[in-house]
This record gives C-alpha cells, sequence and structure tokens, in this order.
C-alpha cells in the first residue's frame, strides 16, 4: 500500500456524549468550575449554552465599563420588567458587581466543634467578580444570576 492510499473501513460510533471520535463534531467542553455560595448550583438556564460562565464573566468586564449601562443590558437580552406564570410582576432596580478575593481557608476538625485556619500563600489566594440583577416584585427584592434574569418571560 502506498503511503497516500487510505484502507477503507468502518469506524465505529462513538457513545461519547462530548462527540469525540472519528468523523464526530467536537463541541466545546466545560472546565472551568465557577465559584457559587455554599448550596447554591449552577443554574440549570446557564447549562443549555456552552461555557455560560465565560459569557458570565464577559458580561461583568463590559458592563462596568460600559458608558450606556441600559442599552448594554438590552444587548445582552436581560428583562427590564418580566411577569412570572404566578402573575408576579418583577421590574429591574440595579446591576451589582461584587469583586471576591478568598485569602484564608477554614478545616473543620473531626466532629465539627471546632476548626483549624490557614491563610492562603499567594498562588492559591482566588479572585472573582459576583454579578446579582436585582429585581422587585412589589414587596420585596429578588437577586438573580444573569442566566435566572435572561430565562424570564417577557412582561
Amino acid at each position: 500500500m502506498h503511503e497516500h492510499e487510505h484502507e477503507h473501513h468502518e469506524h465505529p460510533a462513538s457513545d461519547d456524549p462530548r462527540g469525540i471520535g472519528d468523523n464526530q463534531p467536537r463541541r466545546p467542553l466545560q472546565w472551568q468550575v465557577p465559584h457559587r455560595p455554599h448550596g447554591q448550583e449552577q443554574p440549570k438556564e446557564a447549562s443549555a449554552e456552552p461555557d455560560f460562565d465565560l459569557v458570565e464573566a464577559s458580561f461583568v468586564e463590559g458592563f462596568a465599563i460600559a458608558s450606556d449601562p441600559t442599552s448594554f443590558l438590552r444587548l445582552a437580552a436581560v428583562p427590564f420588567a418580566a411577569q412570572l406564570p404566578d402573575g408576579t410582576q418583577l421590574s429591574l432596580l440595579r446591576v451589582e458587581l461584587d469583586q471576591v478575593t478568598d485569602v484564608g481557608a477554614v478545616t473543620p476538625h473531626l466532629g465539627g466543634q471546632s476548626y483549624r485556619y490557614d491563610p492562603l500563600p499567594a498562588k492559591l489566594v482566588s479572585r472573582r467578580r459576583r454579578l446579582r440583577l436585582i429585581y422587585h416584585d412589589g414587596a420585596t427584592l429578588r437577586p438573580l444570576s444573569l442566566a435566572e434574569a435572561r430565562a424570564l418571560p417577557a412582561a
């Protein structure tokens, strides 16, 4: 067989959900783990869009320097008003951006009655920005993530 010839044979289909294998389209892999408050899972709405945490990070960067924040929100498809299925009206009041820097860690001792505290070395310090879109429902404030806000039904 010459080096430019290829023996024709069947390639088995891959069962890999990422689409890795011969003649399979490759989808982007999510490898980043966004920091979320304890007990809060990634919103289900975000899982439909690959690397949504990167989209959210880009939103935070752009919003912080936007000369017209209202137009920026429109471009990002963030609704200013929404009506929930139960009839509750939501109105966007503000966008909150926080800078969070973790500089220490606690480890509970066996039994959980005490803990050990350790300052983090510089290479383990983590910095991140936190985004919340604050809506008012007529009685109270409701902080939503970007994914939750974008998934709101139109008013």
